[in-house]
């Protein structure tokens, strides 16, 4: 795409963000936009960065750092999110080029996450992916299991990771009520773990995608995650 194309995308969905915060009730740029790059060119990251956005996320390692690695050199504002399912073999590489891990959906990521960041001297905002919807494959899939990830780094045993709120992806479906109840069920599972661990901020509501942002605007998202929107259809890697 042309980086006059990017610049625009982003000015119209930015606007779409403002326009649902306000039709919600919630105070102007209370919402913040992840610009999904995975299966994009890096020109494309440089367009977006150059129309000032900052923050990415992407899907898989191997494809962010190949990406990115030269781009947070060239520009040190950028903020890489992996959102993706991350296996504990890509962890190390994840750490060396990430800032926030999104999709932490058992503890031993967290154990993982721990060692390699030790290793780098770093620490890693995290993201707790809960299961709310049938359309999503991974997550922490009871209440129980989360309690127990955000107790164990609240217990101290994980110093270089550090809780910031939780991710979700609705049910792929064109009941709203559905999206709805299941951005709501995030809003306040995080809203019960806030209260039972306020060491923590927790504040951070990754949910909301493309097909369904407003509605997760609505039910208290912090952070929506787009691509296509702003980056056109994407370039998928040759079989």
């Amino acid at each position: 795409m042309k980086s006059v194309d990017v610049k625009v995308n982003l000015e119209k969905i930015k606007k779409s963000i403002s326009d649902a915060e306000r039709l919600s009730g919630r105070a102007e740029g209370s919402v913040k936009l992840l610009a999904v790059s995975k299966f994009h060119p890096a020109q494309s990251v440089v367009d977006a960065l150059n129309a000032g956005q900052t923050m990415f996320g992407e899907n898989r390692v191997q494809e962010a750092c190949s990406k990115f690695e030269e781009i947070c050199k060239a520009h040190p504002e950028t903020e890489l999110h992996i959102i993706g399912t991350l296996q504990k073999n890509k962890v190390g590489r994840a750490v060396k080029i990430c800032s926030c891990i999104e999709s932490v959906d058992r503890l031993e990521l967290i154990q993982e996450i721990e060692k390699y960041s030790l290793l780098n001297n770093k620490t890693i905002r995290v993201l707790f992916e809960y299961h709310t919807g049938e359309e999503s494959k991974s997550g922490f899939t009871s209440y129980e299991s989360l309690q127990e990830a955000v107790k164990y780094c609240a217990e101290g045993k994980s110093p270089h990771v550090l809780p910031s709120g939780f991710m979700t992806m609705a049910p792929f479906t064109q009941d709203e009520k559905a999206i709805h109840a299941s951005f709501a069920g995030l809003r306040k599972t995080a809203e019960q773990l806030r209260r039972e661990f306020p060491q923590f901020a927790l504040g951070t509501l990754s949910m909301g995608m493309s097909g369904d942002y407003r509605i997760a605007i609505a039910e208290g998202s912090t952070e929506v995650r787009i691509g296509t929107a702003i980056f056109g259809e994407r370039e998928y890697p040759a079989a």
